[in-house]
């Protein structure tokens, strides 16, 4: 009973204890309890146990049809993708889904709630079904009992694309006709189309992990302190350890399909750190809601200016007319991910803190940028 009060315990004070618990990696929770490994321990010890438990690399093996169920904020979001594309490489019968949910919202269960924004009732379930537990009986009674698929539901990809709030058919993912299109770091926090012309453009920030930029919104699951999902990102773009840059208002409603990335000129002073990019949608009042992020942890030489890409997972939004992309940059996002504690140390044994200077290029010949997969309007030529 002891052991199960801590347990206990230890849950009930995950945001404000637990997380924070070093060193990180050892889950000084677990070893607490005297419970058993759940797996991150012995895959830090061995990294090639972690592919028993994956799918990736292991398509060839999967030869059923497989109907893959995803949410633009679930953290499971990019594997499902994944999973779709390499068994239709493989010739094998799939199917993708993807809604503008989080982990718990898959099944409509929140009423079109995501996060922040409500996106519709019909949001909940693709068209052509009442709910998603009837496209999973579809789905079974077309691949278990010859039925045929619902007129609606013959699309190999159904998405639902944010902003506009509407569901649309693919033919496949990831779709062909999106244009990489680069934003870059401006200096003045501006981003644009535009490549930086100065021969030499940085913005410093300091980043202490005691201190950490903490989670709000995002594809993950954690404690309920740190809801999923679109949210306000006001009091994280007033912190001085995130750098924000901020596009012009659009003149016309922007679509963003496919999977984003960044990449970023970056240094620091200490042997290692993390670089954590946000993709933001701000709209006419001036409300900040995160899109995607991601995040990238480097060995370096203090000081080395290296340049780093950044997968900032996949989305499908319009922007609209009148509102403005925004860029976060920073070191942290906890608990969403365990903080860098910048002293190199490996995560089992690290329970020094170092507080970090980092510098952010954007210059002409270090032009950090985001790159995004822009899908033309109907009518315009493919580039």
């Amino acid at each position: 009973m002891t052991k199960m009060a801590t347990t206990l315990r230890d849950f009930d004070e995950l945001a404000v204890r637990t997380y924070w618990e070093l060193p990180a990696a050892d889950l000084p929770a677990i070893i607490r309890t005297g419970l058993p490994d759940i797996g991150v321990r012995r895959a830090l010890d061995d990294p090639a146990t972690s592919e028993e438990s994956r799918v990736d690399g292991h398509h060839a093996k999967v030869t059923v049809p497989s109907l893959n169920v995803a949410g633009w904020y679930d953290i499971f979001q990019q594997g499902s993708l994944d999973n779709y594309v390499a068994m239709r490489a493989n010739g094998v019968a799939s199917r993708l889904v993807v809604g503008p949910w989080h982990h718990y919202s898959v099944h409509g269960l929140s009423g079109g709630q995501t996060g922040e924004v409500n996106f519709g009732v019909s949001s909940c379930a693709p068209p052509g079904t009442a709910s998603m537990t009837d496209l999973q009986l579809s789905w079974f009674d077309h691949s278990l009992k010859d039925a045929p698929v619902p007129e609606e539901t013959t699309s190999g990809v159904q998405i639902f694309v944010m902003g506009i709030n509407e569901w649309r058919s693919e033919d496949t993912w990831p779709l062909a006709r999106a244009n990489n299109t680069a934003l870059y770091l401006r200096q003045g926090a501006s981003l644009t189309t535009s490549p930086p012309a100065e021969t030499s453009a940085t913005t410093p920030y300091v980043y202490d992990p005691a201190d950490p930029t903490p989670t709000c919104g995002g594809a993950h699951l954690t404690t309920n302190e740190f809801p999923p999902g679109p949210a306000d990102q006001a009091r994280i773009e007033q912190r001085q350890d995130v750098l924000v840059f901020t596009s012009e208002p659009l003149t016309e409603g922007l679509e963003v399909t496919g999977r984003v990335r960044a990449v970023l000129f970056a240094s620091t002073d200490g042997p290692s750190t993390d670089w954590v990019v946000r993709l933001c949608d701000v709209d006419e009042a001036g409300v900040s809601r995160n899109v995607v992020d991601g995040i990238v942890r480097v060995q370096t030489e203090p000081g080395q200016v290296a340049e780093h890409e950044i997968d900032l997972w996949s989305t499908s939004i319009v922007f609209k007319a009148g509102h403005r992309l925004r860029v976060h940059v920073t070191s942290s996002n906890f608990p969403r991910w365990d903080r860098n504690l910048n002293t190199g140390a490996p995560a089992l044994e690290a329970t020094q803190i170092g507080v970090a200077q980092q510098q952010i290029f954007h210059d002409h010949t270090r032009p950090s940028c985001l790159i995004l997969p822009v899908i033309p309007k109907e009518g315009q030529p493919l580039r």
